[in-house]
């Protein structure tokens, strides 16, 4: 055979699958050289055919991930025809699975790939959220997908990265007394806005146990129950300019707390206590 080999990939989706397998089989050969043409989105007879045609010229051969019952009998009339070699690589395994299970396999191309896009898109969710974390850019607040506000130790950091596991662009703003907020927070709609509060006995709680594991005097005006009473009035100031839901995370769990967030998150209305 003059030049590379040639094999043609044949999907109904990207074509992925059948790559990886091919480029798997290729380096098992000396040159691992292989000249590989996707063939993407098969859906008719018709593309079929003039792949086949084009393969048989080529003296190439087709590897394939066709699902459709129908697509995998035409590739496999055509190819006696065209007297072109073909490699089912679905077909026996979904045969195995479908014997040993008893059910039918759903035929709908492209399920692989919306997993891996599930993926990639929670990825993208926690580098958002590493990344727009505790204020550092206001720019992120207008592409976030939710924004979390509230005083120090109000849980905003855990709850942006486990609500990123679930997908969603979570930027947070810490709000302190004398500072004033980012502008872009107020061009933000309501409903894209979670204020976050606790009772101040409880804050006082947390932040102290936070400045004695960090080895600092726990009676800083930090923790102080006078001044964590006049931070949350602050914030609860902010949250009622902004009219968005105000959740008391006082006696909630982290996962607790990012549920009503998700039940509630097509549509705020009001407080959440």
């Amino acid at each position: 055979m003059a030049g590379l080999p040639v094999i043609y990939i044949v999907a109904e989706s990207l074509g992925e699958t059948a790559e990886a397998v091919v480029r798997a089989a290729a380096s098992q050969f000396d040159s691992g050289n292989f000249e590989v043409v996707r063939v993407p989105y098969v859906d008719s007879p018709e593309q079929i055919d003039n792949t086949l045609k084009e393969a048989a010229k080529r003296c190439a051969f087709i590897c394939h991930t066709l699902i459709s019952p129908e697509l995998r009998q035409t590739i496999s009339k055509l190819a006696e025809q065209y007297n072109v070699i073909t490699v089912d690589i679905l077909g026996p395994m979904l045969q195995a699975v479908q014997k040993l299970s008893g059910m039918q396999p759903k035929n709908k191309p492209g399920l692989t790939h919306l997993l891996n896009r599930d993926y990639y898109r929670r990825i993208e969710a926690i580098e958002f959220a590493v990344k727009y974390d505790d204020g550092k850019s206001a720019f992120g607040l207008l592409k976030a997908d939710l924004v979390l506000i509230g005083v120090s130790r109000t849980s905003k950091t855990p709850l942006s990265m486990y609500l990123a596991h679930k997908g969603l662009k979570v930027a947070n703003v810490p709000l302190v007394p004398g500072i004033a907020p980012p502008e872009e927070l107020f061009h933000i709609p309501a409903e894209k806005i979670v204020g976050l509060i606790v009772d101040p006995a409880k804050l006082n709680e947390i932040r102290t146990e936070r400045l004695k594991a960090i080895g600092l005097m726990p009676d800083a005006s930090y923790a102080k129950l006078d001044c964590i009473s006049e931070e949350i009035e602050y914030s609860k100031t902010i949250m009622r300019q902004l009219q968005c839901t105000v959740i008391n995370v006082s006696n909630r769990a982290i996962e607790e707390t990012a549920h009503m967030i998700l039940e509630y998150h097509a549509g705020f209305v009001g407080n959440i206590t």
